[in-house]
């Protein structure tokens, strides 16, 4: 395992490799396809069902609630109701065409009115995941109603605004639209995926969804999300202070925001901090079996079982 602040495997011997070849979004689930009342609309969701201890997962930049599939079943299959959401503007949810309405405030409105309705139906605790930037949205939700939600879980998202390399397509992500929309976004996406050797062994089937999950985002979605990326302060103090316990995971080799970065802001919060081995910025399709162990370790304050390979599952308090 890389310890925070260490170097991340090189491309070469990255063991990311050895579990890129599964289906990952295109994994197979029983949960059905619903929508759920947003703040301006209805939202796309996958939903496992029940009424017990439910979990609210939200996907990041140009995600979908695919990202979340191989996550599904199992969770269900350890009595929580998981529900995946696409945020306003992505994939199958529908989003205003005006980029000021994706600010990360404004998305978290649709949090916070998605998580009252599943209050009214379950009877258990509340979970709320967000994965990168959906980490971001999910932190304002937290803040804006601390006590709508029992947990909050931070998935390879960091404490302020993107940084590094990620930040060089994001600013040539508004003129690629303006050039030629989402077809153009998606096309230039493909090619830079080709260069990657973890995305370079995807699956065809998978690659061609999520970049199909691209070319049916809302453009306005896209360039104010975008803009929210980059410009995001650091408002870690903000949740301190509002108590709501918090569990920062994120893979072993994550490459937008440093593990570094993460494990400092575990540090911030007095959080529990998980490192997921063989992952990067996705464990849930990356090491799916790992994650849902951090996950349930954390929801219900059991102990994660030992990690299925040689490295470690970080896990403390």
């Amino acid at each position: 395992m890389v310890s925070p602040g260490g170097s991340a495997p090189a491309p070469s011997d990255d063991p990311v490799i050895a579990a890129a070849g599964a289906l990952g979004q295109l994994t197979g689930h029983t949960a059905a396809t619903v929508t759920l009342p947003g703040a301006v609309g209805e939202l796309a969701a996958l939903d496992t069902g029940g009424v017990g201890p439910t979990a609210l997962l939200v996907p990041g930049f140009t995600g979908s609630k695919e990202d979340f599939a191989p996550l599904l079943d199992p969770l269900a299959d350890a009595g929580l109701r998981a529900v995946a959401v696409d945020q306003r503007g992505q994939h199958e949810s529908a989003g205003p065409d005006d980029e000021t309405r994706y600010s990360v405030d404004d998305l978290a409105t649709d949090l916070v009115a998605v998580g009252r309705a599943l209050r009214a139906q379950g009877s258990g605790p509340l979970h709320l995941l967000g994965h990168s930037f959906g980490g971001l949205v999910a932190r304002a939700a937290v803040l804006a109603e601390p006590g709508l939600f029992d947990t909050l879980t931070l998935l390879d998202s960091g404490p302020a605004e993107i940084t590094g390399p990620s930040t060089e397509l994001i600013t040539h992500l508004a003129p690629l639209l303006d050039v030629g929309g989402t077809d153009l976004l998606a096309h230039t996406l493909g090619e830079l995926w080709a260069t990657d050797p973890v995305r370079a062994v995807t699956p065809a089937e998978t690659t061609a969804f999520r970049l199909d999950v691209v070319r049916r985002s809302t453009p306005a979605g896209l360039r104010g999300m975008s803009q929210a990326l980059v410009t995001e302060p650091d408002r870690v103090a903000e949740l301190a202070a509002t108590g709501v316990p918090v569990l920062v995971a994120h893979g072993v080799a994550d490459d937008a925001w440093t593990p570094a970065a993460q494990a400092d802001m575990a540090v911030r919060l007095d959080a529990r901090h998980a490192v997921i081995p063989q992952a990067r910025h996705s464990p849930a399709v990356e090491n799916p079996d790992s994650t849902v162990d951090v996950l349930l370790s954390f929801w219900t304050g059991t102990p994660a079982p030992a990690p299925r390979d040689e490295q470690t599952v970080g896990a403390q308090s």
